[in-house]
C-alpha cells in the first residue's frame, strides 16, 4: 500500500526532509514484525529488545509534496547482527528514492544476546 507524503514533512523546498525517510524506514520495519506475527511490545514484554547500530543510506532522488512511496525490505542474519536492506521506490514511476541497510542487534533482558529467539520468530524470512 503506497503511503502519501504530508505537509509537515516537506521543508522549505518543498521536499521530504532527510530525516524523515529514517522515519518510513523505521515505519516499514514496525510494518513487517507485525506481518510476522510479532510486534516490538510483544517482544519487549518478552524482555527482547531489537536496537538499531548502524544505518547506512544513500538519497537517490526526492520525494515532494503529495507524492506516494512504496517502502520494501529484505532481511538477513549475520552472526548476531540482522540486516535489514530496505528500498524506498516512487510509487508512480517506480523509481528509486532511497536505498539502506539497516544493522540491528538484540538485547535480552538488558544483554546484548546473539539474537536467536529473534532468529526464530523471523525463521522463514532469514
Amino acid at each position: 500500500m503506497p503511503i502519501k507524503v504530508r505537509d509537515y514533512e516537506v521543508d522549505s523546498q518543498g521536499i521530504v526532509n532527510n530525516a524523515n525517510y529514517l522515519h518510513y524506514l523505521e515505519i516499514t520495519r514496525h510494518d513487517f514484525c507485525e506481518a510476522a506475527g510479532t510486534s516490538f511490545r510483544a517482544m519487549q514484554e518478552q524482555g527482547l529488545d531489537p536496537v538499531v547500530r548502524k544505518i547506512e543510506i544513500e538519497y537517490i532522488s526526492s520525494l515532494t509534496l503529495g507524492e506516494s512511496m512504496v517502502s520494501k525490505l529484505r532481511m538477513e542474519r549475520r552472526g548476531a547482527r540482522f540486516i535489514f536492506h530496505q528500498h524506498i521506490f516512487h510509487a508512480i514511476t517506480g523509481a528509486p528514492v532511497v536505498k539502506a541497510e539497516v544493522t540491528v542487534v538484540c538485547l535480552e533482558n538488558g544483554h546484548l544476546s546473539r539474537g536467536d529467539i529473534l532468529a526464530a520468530a523471523f525463521a522463514e524470512y532469514l
